[in-house]
C-alpha cells in the first residue's frame, strides 16, 4: 500500500491497462465512473494505453443507456453520458481486465462467485487482488462503498459523482507510475 492507498496490480499486458467497473444493473454508478474515469484518462494523456469499460452483474437494462439521473448529473458536470449502453459483466472480464472494480459488497461477492465458478483469475498479484472495491482507492474514505443511488433522489446521484471524481483522480495517479 502507497500513501495514496492501495498499489495497483500489474498490467498483463506491458505498456497496456484495462480497467473495468461494475455495478448491479450497469444504468447508475458503474457508468458514471466509466465516464468520469475515461475523462481522467484522456485529460492524463493515457487515452492510448488505458482502456475502461462498465458492466452490471445482472441484465436488466443490458442495450439501455444510463439512468436519466444519472447522465443529467454528469451533464451538470460537464461530462458526455451519450455513449453508454448497459452490458452485463461476463466471467471473461476477469481475463481481458487488469483491474475489476466493483461499486459494493454484493458486486464483490458475484463477481468473486463467478471467478470460483469458471476459473477466471481473481488471484493475488504483487499483493493486491484483481477484484476490489472501488472505494478502495478513495482517498478520503478508503474501503467503502459507492451507495446505490437509484431508489433515492438527485442528492443521492451527486454523492456519487463526488466519491467517483475524487476516486478516479487517485486512480488515475496510480495509472501514471504504473505505465511509467
Amino acid at each position: 500500500m502507497t500513501a495514496a492507498g492501495p498499489e495497483l496490480p500489474e498490467p498483463r499486458t506491458d505498456g497496456r491497462y484495462a480497467v473495468a467497473l461494475v455495478c448491479l444493473g450497469n444504468i447508475c454508478r458503474s457508468p458514471m465512473a466509466d465516464v468520469v474515469l475515461t475523462a481522467r484518462v484522456e485529460e492524463a494523456g493515457l487515452a492510448d494505453r488505458v482502456t475502461v469499460a462498465s458492466s452490471g452483474t445482472g441484465d436488466w437494462h443490458v442495450g439501455n443507456p444510463m439512468d436519466r439521473r444519472a447522465a443529467a448529473t454528469l451533464v451538470s458536470a460537464g461530462y458526455d453520458p451519450s455513449r453508454h449502453r448497459a452490458q452485463q459483466f461476463a466471467a471473461t472480464w476477469l481475463d481481458e481486465f487488469d483491474l475489476v472494480l466493483v461499486m459494493d459488497e454484493s458486486n464483490l461477492v458475484d463477481v468473486v462467485s463467478t471467478s470460483s465458478t469458471t476459473g477466471g483469475d481473481s488471484s493475488t498479484t504483487g499483493g493486491d487482488t484483481r477484484v476490489r472495491l472501488f472505494r478502495d482507492f478513495d482517498p478520503v474514505e478508503p474501503g467503502g462503498e459507492v451507495p446505490d443511488p437509484y431508489y433515492g433522489g438527485d442528492a443521492g446521484f451527486e454523492e456519487v459523482l463526488t466519491m467517483v471524481e475524487r476516486t478516479a483522480a487517485s486512480i488515475v495517479a496510480q495509472l501514471g507510475l504504473v505505465l511509467e
